[in-house]
């Protein structure tokens, strides 16, 4: 029988056996692709004749006795990311090599770029404001659609998310009940997004549409100060007090790092793009149907997530409706990374490959 896992940190279990040197992240073979959607329709009732889906994808498909793929694998991106973040070395390089939790050689790992990101229909592409105003509902149903009629994936092995992706795998696990053998979401809850995770976002979405520059959309340039003014916020929400007050631990030190990071981040923004990904989340709520979630899942939270609070009681009361949930929160540190701790696999990956095992044919 599976149980629920207490919400107070999980004690330390016993360390595993030596895993071999990790690869490099460069040197992943990735293989890249495009699934186009025709005449897609969003739940606003909005269409799009072309939907494009890019993907990435490491490992090879395994074909059980029936000719069923049975070792696919996604991992769903936050918001603003893409599927190649999973590549970088805090991620890829504690879960893909040989004995690790997934390792390449034993499964077939789907990265999409979701609606609205990366290489994916998004407003940026050309139709700006104009673009259709998709929410997580309509990520999750193109999702459903790029592994069932792209791949053929009938059932697959795990989907895990991290942040919005988290959110995702809630929806998936609703949605679709019988189509994920095991599902990991990392850093969210189940409730609709309100208080203050709503009121930093639309801060955000007010900061760009409030810029005289933003025009509507219809801008030549990047509004500057409306984007600075929500990447700023967005570096606020992902920090970590502990560990930024560890590595920065001097006034000239701290604001020379924030700077740089927001910096950073704005070459990477388009207004439009961002508006829409924050404004996503708009109509999430699984918090009424949480009974219906049969499927075997792992739910980690981390203590110091700005964005998901350790002092809200939601965990606790959601596990009493989930009886194959297991909810651990990892608890907080000098080492920990904030809401950005659900991609440094070091703090999880144990409960990654317990939840493997315990899901095993």
């Amino acid at each position: 029988m599976i149980l629920p896992l207490l919400l107070a940190t999980a004690p330390a279990q016993s360390a595993p056996p030596p895993a071999p040197p990790p690869v490099a992240a460069g040197q992943w073979p990735t293989q890249e692709g495009d699934f186009l959607i025709r005449d897609f329709t969003f739940r606003s009732g909005e269409k799009l004749a072309e939907l494009k889906l890019h993907y990435t994808t490491l490992g090879t498909p395994h074909r059980n006795a029936a000719g069923e793929i049975d070792n696919a694998v996604m991992v769903l991106h936050g918001t603003g990311g893409t599927g190649r973040q999973f590549l970088q070395p805090q991620f890829a390089d504690e879960l893909y090599g040989a004995g690790r939790p997934l390792d390449i050689t034993r499964y077939f790992i789907i990265l999409p770029d979701n609606i609205g990101h990366g290489g994916s229909s998004k407003p940026s592409d050309g139709m700006r404001m104009a673009f259709p105003h998709y929410d997580y509902d309509d990520m999750v149903a193109a999702q459903h659609r790029l592994l069932a009629e792209h791949f053929g994936i009938r059932k697959m092995r795990l989907i895990m998310g991290t942040s919005m992706g988290c959110m995702h795998s809630f929806i998936w696990a609703e949605t679709y009940p019988d189509y994920a053998r095991a599902l990991m979401p990392m850093a969210c809850e189940p409730v609709r997004i309100a208080g203050l995770n709503r009121m930093w976002r639309q801060l955000a979405i007010d900061a760009i549409e409030q810029d005289p520059a933003w025009h509507g959309g219809n801008y030549t340039s990047q509004p500057a100060q409306g984007v600075r003014g929500a990447a700023s916020l967005l570096f606020i929400a992902g920090s970590a007090p502990l560990y930024l007050q560890s590595a920065y631990p001097t006034r000239d030190a701290a604001v020379s790092y924030a700077r740089e990071k927001v910096a950073g981040s704005i070459r990477g923004i388009d207004a439009n793009d961002l508006i829409y990904q924050l404004d996503s989340s708009r109509t999430y709520d699984p918090w009424p149907k949480l009974e219906t979630i049969t499927a075997p899942m792992t739910w980690i939270n981390s203590a110091d997530d700005f964005i998901n609070p350790r002092n809200l009681d939601f965990p606790n009361q959601a596990v009493k409706r989930m009886p194959h949930t297991r909810f651990r929160l990892i608890a907080e540190s000098a080492d920990t990374r904030g809401h950005g701790t659900h991609t440094w696999a070091k703090f999880w990956k144990q409960d990654l490959a317990d939840l493997l095992a315990r899901t095993a044919p």
